[in-house]
């Protein structure tokens, strides 16, 4: 019983390293949200210095045409020969040109507004970029912290099959069965008066005397293995 308390006490600290193996990569969700709302964030930038560069090119190209076409306008004044046909045309050139004010005007302030969007991309890299190594270096001890559970808990594993060779074959057996059943916690339990420390609930005072006298008995209601702690007084329960 006593080397049965030792692998169970070893299957324990392995089941919890486990479970911290299991739980550790989740830290890690949090980084993955603040990174995605980093690449929004930058991406949201990016778009907008990308949008008015376009409109200060359709502004410039709007006003290339526009020009080109008050150049035409102009030659077909020569040609013209009744007053209210080139008064016509003249009011014509007069609104391509007021167009052409109000499209130069407004590639001024695109311009202004372009140059403020890049310096405010310029300083939104260099802080998304430091917040973006802060996550690298945190995942980073994520990861060292998760291998350091991995590690300890190959190495407990690997003093796992010394000592199953030391318990008797058929009180293994049932030993496996009643964690495989229960999933997780102790399959060997200490009574605690008449009670089952695993369970709470009262254990014949018949068992309970066999129990404290070295016999092997389980929990009738949750089938774990009972044993007194003075018997085995060197494992600490």
């Amino acid at each position: 019983m006593n080397t049965l308390l030792l692998l169970q006490d070893l299957d324990l600290k392995i089941e919890s390293l486990r479970a911290r193996e299991a739980e550790i990569p989740k830290q890690k969700s949090k980084f993955d949200i603040h990174r995605k709302r980093l690449a929004a964030e930058l991406a949201e930038r990016e778009e907008m210095c990308k949008r008015l560069q376009l409109e200060q090119r359709e502004a410039e190209s709007d006003i290339e045409v526009k020009q080109g076409q008050i150049k035409k306008y102009d030659t077909q004044l020569f040609a013209i020969k009744k007053n209210e046909e080139y008064q016509a045309l003249l009011h014509e050139i007069e609104m391509l040109k007021k167009q052409v004010a109000l499209k130069e005007e407004r590639i001024i302030a695109v311009m202004v507004d372009l140059d403020n969007a890049k310096a405010r991309l310029t300083e939104d890299k260099k802080r998304i970029e430091a917040e973006q190594k802060e996550i690298e270096a945190q995942c980073a001890l994520i990861d060292q912290e998760l291998n350091e559970a991995a590690q300890e808990r190959r190495q407990l594993e690997s003093q796992r099959q010394p000592l199953i060779g030391q318990v008797e074959p058929g009180l293994f057996a049932r030993y496996q069965r009643i964690r495989f059943a229960k999933k997780t916690g102790p399959a060997v339990v200490p009574l605690n008066g008449e009670v089952c420390s695993g369970c709470h609930m009262h254990v014949p005072p018949q068992i309970v005397n066999e129990v404290l006298a070295g016999k092997l008995h389980a929990c009738a209601h949750c089938g774990r293995l009972l044993y007194d702690r003075e018997n085995f007084p060197d494992n600490g329960r």
